[in-house]
């Protein structure tokens, strides 16, 4: 039987999401492979990640799922020219070193970004549903149907979404807010444990309910 893999926010950690999928071993002639976002920033080497997802998505085509982190969206806005301070605050200048760009970080850096990449960002979705699942980067606006969420709220939701008991139907699982185990309640399963900063990379296996985790 095919099974779903979905992965939290690896924010350059590519060796760890290097051991984390040596574990899982999807098959990769049939199975789906979800990222739930930030795969950039913090880490060390951020450029390698998106690589590397970009070569399992042209060997998969069609069942490797990447969403729209916060990161992703900052960054995005950083290469217009926009929110440049803030995203070197979220850690934006190690991806940017990544990217064999070194400080002082002006001018057009985005010239500096291969196209295939950009176009990566640029085509990340804001969340993904499965028959049982809802896959979003950090969460849902309680009420609120799935085609009206903003991308405000799918990137950066937090307190409003972790607090609220709301059923959407079927379970969500997101990343964003990071927890020292997985995160199970009724209605949503968190799996973002903090690889950057020291904690485990998570692979949620589904339909087995399993997790597999690799130590960032």
């Amino acid at each position: 039987m095919a099974k779903t893999f979905v992965i939290g926010d690896i924010h350059g950690c590519h060796e760890t999401l290097l051991e984390l999928l040596y574990k899982a071993s999807p098959d990769m002639d049939r199975d789906t492979i979800i990222f739930l976002g930030d795969y950039i920033d913090r880490g060390p080497d951020s450029k390698k990640v998106v690589s590397f997802i970009l070569r399992l998505m042209e060997q998969a085509p069609g069942r490797i799922i990447p969403l729209m982190g916060n990161h992703e969206q900052v960054f995005l806005a950083s290469l217009a020219g926009d929110k440049r301070e803030f995203y070197l605050k979220m850690g934006g200048d190690k991806t940017l070193q990544s990217y064999g760009i070194a400080p002082p970080f002006s001018g057009h850096i985005a010239k500096a970004i291969p196209t295939s990449h950009l176009h990566f960002f640029n085509d990340l979705l804001l969340f993904w549903e499965d028959k049982d699942y809802i896959y979003v980067h950090a969460g849902l606006q309680p009420g609120v149907h799935l085609s009206q969420q903003s991308p405000r709220w799918c990137c950066w939701a937090r307190d409003q979404f972790l607090k609220s008991d709301y059923n959407f139907g079927k379970t969500v699982i997101f990343g964003h807010t990071p927890f020292d185990k997985p995160l199970i309640e009724k209605h949503r399963i968190g799996i973002d444990t903090g690889a950057v900063y020291g904690g485990s990379l998570t692979c949620l296996v589904l339909p087995d309910k399993d997790f597999i985790f690799a130590k960032g």
